[in-house]
């Protein structure tokens, strides 16, 4: 049976040598818990030296968790770890007694059917156990077990004394606790000024990730830290780094589901003392596997916003402490900070990249184009000039860069091209003409406007076409076309003569044959000379392809008529 005791009841009332052995036991207790500071020291401390000074078997300290309302395990000695991770710790009637601060006395704990660690305490062998409430300025922070593997009652003093100990226990857990406290501030700020600096002089995202969990892991003396960040496309919660574990447990399937996950995910850091038989866990066999016993998950925020979750993983059971709690949570924050600056880093990175592999594209076709370009601004200073231009110009960028578009482009009237576009003017092209290495070159320059989201000009590009080849084709066009109406007017002028010269030939071929006089047959004979030769130029103007010409006396020219087919003769 278990049997609750109330304080009041507790007198000592034995004897003389009894109660200096319990004052000199009690003194032996609190000189060593005044020697001791860190607070699980303090606890490792009472649960080996009371088994041996009150003669049972073993002792244990359960501290009370506030963020579950339950007592997990902060010390023992004497127990197996089986008997320690039951699920239950007790009866809701022995917690409720200790919550009011009365020990409670149970003889026969592995034969009482309403106790629910029954059969784990037979499994144990223990017998009889007495749980005591610690007590810190009249407020709950743990309790006190002693437990005894044979059946035994604890007398009114022995309670009475047990009770005055777990009193000191309390005090010297809470100023261990104080003190461990103070010292881990002081060592956290230290931390947190260094993971500040550390994390902030760099903008290298994957190292920022890295150092975030490593310090993490290393500050709280715990056996491995992860940090998992949400996706900003998908929503995904992503692992982004990890410290002190397997690829194996990091690999384990999906955690974005589990209880502990989707709490922190809300805003609100997650402490888990027994990570084996938590219901906010989903993975106990991989954990156990891996060696967590304890976890502290905290959410990773940027403006209120919560990027992700990193998680504190330790190898022993761990009680995280406020201080311990409000350290991750800020470290969480500083790293949030220093993991968004490396994002907006990453991000104007890429922009960078991209921006410069545009401007690359841009300038290779720019540069590929065969006629010159120039880029103006709205003062008209150059701000682009491809490699086409700078070749024609026979200058170096620098030179030309900067340069005020007045000393490139010359012309009168407001005909450049550039002046039209930017006095709102209608722009027609200039054609201009150049000397240059003894040969006579044509250019026609354009310019069209670039324009600002305001719809005001920002850019004027002018375009720079060599037209030479162009200009010298329609000069070879309309001199065909002079030539072609000389042509056709001398086979004109062929045909024309054509008709009276044969009859006149005839007429005088004639003449001469009938002609008996030497005399006048002579000049007949000379006359039809003068018209054959008449007939052969007539003939030479019918089939005329072109002419050459050559001066002759005065102002004159002499044209000589070219053939094709045959010569002329």
């Amino acid at each position: 049976m278990h049997t609750p005791i109330r304080r009041e009841n507790l007198t000592t009332g034995g004897e003389p040598g009894r109660d200096r052995q319990y004052l000199e036991v009690f003194h032996r207790v609190t000189r060593l818990l005044a020697m001791v500071l860190d607070h699980q020291e303090v606890m490792d401390t009472i649960v080996r030296s009371l088994p041996e000074l009150l003669q049972i078997d073993a002792c244990t300290i359960r501290l009370l968790d506030e963020s579950i309302g339950s007592f997990v395990l902060g010390a023992a000695h004497g127990v197996s770890m089986e008997y320690l991770s039951r699920e239950v710790i007790d009866s809701d009637e022995t917690l409720a007694m200790i919550r009011s601060g009365h020990p409670v006395y149970s003889a026969h704990v592995d034969e009482d059917p309403y106790l629910p660690f029954r059969e784990a305490a037979g499994r144990e062998g223990i017998k009889s156990v007495l749980t005591l409430p610690i007590l810190c300025r009249g407020e709950l922070i743990g309790i006190l077990r002693l437990l005894s593997r044979t059946a035994r009652g604890f007398a009114a003093e022995e309670i009475s004394f047990a009770m005055a100990l777990a009193e000191q226990a309390g005090v010297a857990i809470s100023r261990g606790r104080m003190f461990k406290e103070m010292e881990s501030q002081v060592a956290f700020l230290h931390q947190i000024q260094s993971i500040s600096t550390l994390v902030n002089s760099t903008l290298d995202l994957e190292a920022i990730l890295e150092a975030l969990v490593h310090r993490a892991a290393v500050t709280m003396s715990a056996k491995g830290a992860t940090l998992r960040l949400v996706e900003p496309e998908s929503g995904c919660l992503r692992l982004a780094a990890a410290f002190g574990v397997s690829a194996e447990y990091l690999h384990r399937g999906e955690v974005e589901q589990e209880q502990n996950i989707r709490m922190v995910l809300s805003g609100e850091p997650v402490a888990i003392y027994d990570v084996s038989h938590d219901r906010r866990i989903d993975y106990h066999q991989q954990m156990a596997g891996e060696g967590i016993v304890s976890l502290l998950a905290v959410p990773v925020k940027v403006n209120g916003e919560v990027i992700g979750v990193l998680r504190i993983l330790t190898d022993t059971p761990r009680v995280f402490t406020d201080t311990e709690v409000r350290f991750t949570v800020t470290l969480a924050e500083v790293g949030g900070t220093a993991i968004r600056n490396g994002r907006n880093f990453q991000h104007i990175r890429l922009l960078v990249n991209q921006a410069k592999a545009h401007e690359r594209f841009l300038s290779d076709i720019i540069n590929s184009l065969q006629h010159q370009l120039l880029v103006l601004d709205r003062d008209r200073r150059v701000v682009l000039a491809n490699r086409v231009y700078l070749n024609a110009a026979g200058k170096g960028e620098g030179e030309v860069l900067g340069t005020r578009y007045s000393a490139l482009c010359r012309a009168d009237n407001g005909a450049c091209p550039v002046d039209q576009i930017l006095q709102g003017r209608e722009m027609r092209p200039l054609v201009q003409e150049f000397q240059a290495d003894d040969q006579l070159r044509w250019y026609e320059r354009t310019a069209s406007p670039i324009l600002d989201a305001g719809g005001q000009i920002a850019f004027v590009v002018e375009i720079i076409r060599d037209i030479t080849s162009e200009h010298q084709l329609a000069e070879e066009k309309m001199q065909s076309g002079k030539l072609q109406g000389i042509v056709e007017l001398a086979g004109t002028v062929a045909h024309e003569i054509n008709s009276p010269l044969f009859a006149a030939l005839g007429t005088a071929q004639l003449l001469v044959e009938d002609c008996e006089q030497p005399e006048m047959r002579e000049e007949l004979t000379v006359i039809v000379r003068n018209l054959k030769q008449i007939g052969a130029l007539t003939e030479k103007m019918t089939t005329m392809t072109g002419f050459t010409g050559r001066e002759y006396v005065g102002q004159r020219t002499i044209l000589t008529l070219t053939q094709t087919n045959k010569e002329c003769r």
